[in-house]
């Protein structure tokens, strides 16, 4: 098992690739946190790590809160004795986010404070846990528009994810020497219920679906495999990465509309 006798906390853990995550970790033997701010999914994901014979606990959490996530990372100490994997995964995608000359400040605000407030807050209070147990592996999810534009307007997602990469570069130069690594996972478009709401309008999902080379979304496995390789030992040289899962998106250069 890549992950016997480690103990990870997952952000988001409640749906898509942190669900994903969290079911792929426990059979890799890891004792997960399931941390998400919906209560239903979240115990949803943890009934069925119990089921599968994994151990968890469920910890609601809204990240963008720091006492909320410093309870989060308490509870896998006080629980489990040490925390070795810290995967900040929790994030949003608000469909009023748009171009920057249309998104309201309120969307742009709720969208950073979620998704890289809430990295940032994981790491501030998840690292200290990290190094009193001799170190471990940080994963943030950023995304594949944190290196280049997106297809369709979506300002304060892009923003908020390139700050997502950029902060996880920084942290992995300060903590290396502290057997800490840090590496940012850049899925590409991932098969979810948001995504096939936000993508309702056929003509809009082609539009995306046009820029990725396979001619297909990512699904939220294939995206946890990137995690667990990222969270287990095997990746023990790899830091401060742009670890890219993006089906090829960034390698292309495609004009078709």
């Amino acid at each position: 098992m890549r992950l016997q006798n480690k103990v990870a906390l997952i952000t988001g853990a409640g749906s898509g690739i942190g669900r994903e995550s969290a079911l792929l970790f426990a059979r890799e033997g890891a004792q997960v946190v399931v941390c998400d701010l919906n209560e239903a999914g979240g115990k949803e994901t943890l009934s069925q790590i119990e089921a599968a014979g994994g151990q968890a606990i469920f910890v609601k959490a809204d990240v963008s809160k720091g006492a909320e996530v410093k309870a989060a990372i308490a509870a896998a100490e006080t629980t489990y004795g040490k925390l070795n994997v810290l995967f900040n995964n929790a994030g949003i995608f608000h469909g009023a986010d748009n171009s920057v000359l249309d998104t309201e400040e309120e969307i742009w605000d709720l969208t950073i404070n979620i998704n890289l407030k809430g990295v940032f807050l994981g790491c501030k209070y998840g690292i200290p846990a990290l190094l009193r147990s001799g170190g471990g592996s940080i994963i943030n999810t950023a995304s594949f528009v944190a290196v280049m534009g997106a297809a369709t307007p979506q300002i304060a997602y892009t923003a908020s994810k390139g700050g997502v990469l950029s902060m996880t570069r920084e942290i992995a130069i300060e903590f290396a020497r502290q057997n800490i690594r840090a590496n940012a996972l850049c899925p590409g478009p991932v098969q979810t219920p948001l995504l096939d709401e936000l993508l309702a309008d056929p003509a809009r999902r082609q539009r995306r679906l046009v820029h990725i080379p396979p001619g297909r979304f990512a699904q939220a496995p294939e995206i946890a495999n990137a995690a667990l390789f990222l969270a287990s030992d095997e990746s023990s040289f790899v830091n401060g990465s742009t670890f890219l899962v993006d089906g090829g998106i960034t390698a292309a250069y495609v004009t078709a509309e």
